[in-house]
């Protein structure tokens, strides 16, 4: 494409039909707001200055979600259909030349390559608009297309002001359009707001400018399901099976193994290396990262983290916004919460739970244990039961345990506190204070055995 592309993305409507206080283009499929997607599309055709996104409804929300990107905003305060929302950004587009593209915020599924075959039809034919069309059996609520006798494009027609012969053609407008700019601008303000609804449709501007003398091409997608708005919640569902399918099919062709892909849920934005293996019913969501050789166990759920290469996730884990280092292995059943580090080779095992923790390289915690705001040595090894006390109630404090400290069974650790490398706590201890190194902490009462106290209880309880 020897002219630059701008790239227009109408994203004002509330869309009532989604039964919604959140503007439609907010909605997430594939892991992402509908207007994310577009948004990533239009960058593969155009630079952030020459993408323009036109908000209305809930303006702010819109441009938030969008902030990441750098693009440039239209504001259409009140929206009166696609041509008028063209025409609320006249003084910042009308100057631009090249090539001009249209989008929805709602047509997620669009791929790079089909805008890119459009804008080509626009260019190498020297029209002035080029549009994308579809076959479709049941074209019901598309607005249809009306060739001449040579099988020009002519016009489109809306559904509802449709003849009998109208409304049998099959070939449907999908809404996408490339207009030369400046042709665009010069017959822009012809569109007039002659339908029951009283709005500008951006659709008569096909009319227009065969009616003037001008060009209109058609490119036709082969699947009209990738040309899909939004409108309702059951397509929204349809829209996020596809992205997903799409998500895990890449996956697949780029190495990685998905047992019972159909049952498994992973996000636009992760990342999977080459020969790891994802479980069935996993959840992989975010901006999560996965190295190579690694395992994610069944019904596992990992959001924005990430996971180096040759670890194992067991089973129903859930590991969150953590990081977790090579050839570590963390489940089944546990749960590092937020902001943790799991070292290189380290174990965190069954119904242990991590919290803003960092276990150090070959650390073990096999079993059932609560370690919250820890620094946790190489080799350290924490038994079964131990808890970390870090919050008083008004404040966290945090736990130290040096390197290949034995933390004993059921140790209730009250922090602040610090142990340190090589000591040990005896099993069933309540620590409050400073550990020394190679030291062995007690802290629990001495045992008393009261011979036959039992037996006289039950003998008392027959009476």
């Amino acid at each position: 494409m020897e002219s630059p592309v701008t790239v227009v993305i109408l994203a004002a409507g509330l869309g009532t039909r989604m039964k919604s206080r959140r503007a439609k283009v907010l909605h997430r499929a594939g892991g992402k707001a509908l207007i994310e997607h577009v948004l990533e599309t239009a960058l593969k055709l155009a630079p952030p200055e020459r993408v323009f996104v036109v908000v209305g409804h809930q303006a702010e929300n819109v441009r938030e979600a969008a902030a990441a990107c750098r693009v440039r905003f239209i504001e259409q305060a009140e929206q009166k259909g696609t041509g008028h929302a063209l025409l609320c950004g006249r003084d910042e587009l009308a100057g631009i030349g090249g090539h001009l593209l249209v989008l929805y915020g709602d047509c997620p599924l669009l791929r790079p390559e089909t805008l890119t075959a459009l804008v080509e039809k626009q260019a190498s034919g020297n029209a002035a608009c080029a549009l994308l069309t579809a076959m479709m059996d049941d074209p019901t609520g598309y607005g249809r297309v009306i060739r001449d006798a040579q099988g020009r494009v002519e016009a489109i027609v809306e559904q509802k002001a449709a003849t009998p012969a109208q409304l049998a053609i099959r070939e449907a407008n999908m809404g996408i359009y490339c207009f030369e700019a400046e042709l665009f601008w010069k017959y822009a303000g012809s569109i007039e707001p002659n339908n029951p609804a009283k709005e500008y449709y951006l659709t008569d501007m096909a009319e227009i400018l065969a009616r003037a003398g001008h060009s209109v091409e058609a490119v036709m997608l082969g699947d009209a399901r990738e040309a899909l708005g939004i409108n309702t919640r059951l397509e929204l569902a349809e829209v996020d099976r596809i992205l997903r399918t799409r998500t895990r099919r890449d996956l697949m062709l780029a190495g990685v193994t998905i047992e019972n892909p159909d049952t498994v849920t992973i996000d636009a934005g992760v990342s999977i290396g080459q020969d790891s293996v994802i479980g069935p019913f996993a959840q992989i969501l975010g901006k999560t990262v996965i190295g190579e050789n690694c395992r994610v166990g069944a019904c596992s759920i990992i959001v924005d983290s990430e996971i180096a290469e040759g670890v194992e996730i067991g089973p129903f884990t859930m590991v969150s916004r953590s990081v977790v280092e090579r050839d570590a292995v963390v489940g089944p059943f546990a749960r590092l919460r937020m902001e943790n580090r799991v070292g290189e080779g380290a174990h965190v095992g069954n119904f242990v739970e991590l919290k803003k923790t960092a276990l150090g390289a070959g650390a073990k915690a096999h079993h059932l244990a609560y370690l919250g705001d820890a620094s946790i040595g190489a080799k350290a090894n924490i038994g079964a039961g131990t808890i970390t006390c870090n919050y008083d109630g008004v404040h966290k404090h945090p736990t130290s345990i040096g390197k290949g400290a034995f933390i004993g069974s059921n140790s209730t650790l009250v922090a602040p506190l610090e142990i340190g490398d090589g000591a040990y706590t005896a099993a069933g201890s309540v620590i409050t204070q400073t550990v020394p190194a190679d030291a062995l902490a007690f802290g629990r009462a001495r045992q008393a055995n009261r011979e036959g106290w039992a037996r006289k209880r039950r003998e008392q309880g027959k009476k």
